[in-house]
């Protein structure tokens, strides 16, 4: 059966969520998680939605260059964004939202967020906050927030498109609706609504408010 949401403003993430870009974020986390002798399975484990800044101080050796290691890091990405695709359904959904009543939410820098919607062929919105833009990343609710702030609504009246446990704990926490795109499923995820990809979902104006059609 259908589930209907309202809501004034939706925000993205944007890696698992508008556009899936697996295959070089792990390729690159197996990479360092080799460097350093660290367990692969525990760094993916960790790494998704969160922002490289936050993981490389998480899992690299005490004393290293967090921040010359997060350069290589983004580097890389920004060389290798061949195989990032449109989530199915992203585009068409996103061009049914008014500019004004959208943002990008995202654990990535500005560059890289730039570089893997046009590698997907997903526009962006108008509104995005990056990880340069907040002092704590998700699972905080900072980004969230800030792009409620600057669409110009009440976190209560935003709905957040999620596929990862940090990005879906910061909208919680940011007193969001929380919508789960993908497979990830935990004790958080359990009750919330969630779409596979946005092929068989629909959003409306109705007034002020944006209706959600999910199926």
């Amino acid at each position: 059966m259908p589930h209907t949401l309202r809501a004034r403003a939706l925000l993205f993430d944007m890696d698992g969520t508008l556009v899936d870009s697996t295959a070089v974020v792990e390729t690159i986390w197996r990479s360092f998680a080799e460097r350093f002798g660290l367990d692969a399975s525990l760094v993916l484990g960790a790494v998704h939605g969160v922002r490289a800044e936050d993981s490389v101080r998480r899992f690299a050796p005490a004393g290293s260059d967090v921040a010359g290691i997060v350069g290589e890091l983004n580097a890389y990405e920004l060389e290798h964004t061949e195989g990032t695709v449109e989530i199915p359904g992203a585009v068409d959904f996103l061009a049914a939202i008014p500019r004004d009543r959208v943002a990008l939410v995202t654990s990535a820098s500005p560059a890289l967020a730039a570089g893997r919607l046009a590698a997907a062929g997903v526009p962006s919105p108008a509104a995005v906050v990056t990880a340069d833009d907040v002092v704590h990343g998700k699972p905080a609710p900072d980004g969230y927030l800030a792009a409620a702030g600057l669409l110009g609504v009440d976190p209560a009246d935003a709905v957040v498109f999620e596929d990862a446990e940090a990005g879906i704990l910061a909208g919680l926490a940011a007193g969001m609706r929380v919508v789960v795109v993908g497979a990830h499923e935990s004790e958080t995820t359990r009750g919330l609504p969630r779409i596979p990809h946005y092929s068989d979902a629909s959003v409306d104006v109705d007034g002020d408010e944006l209706v959600l059609t999910l199926p």
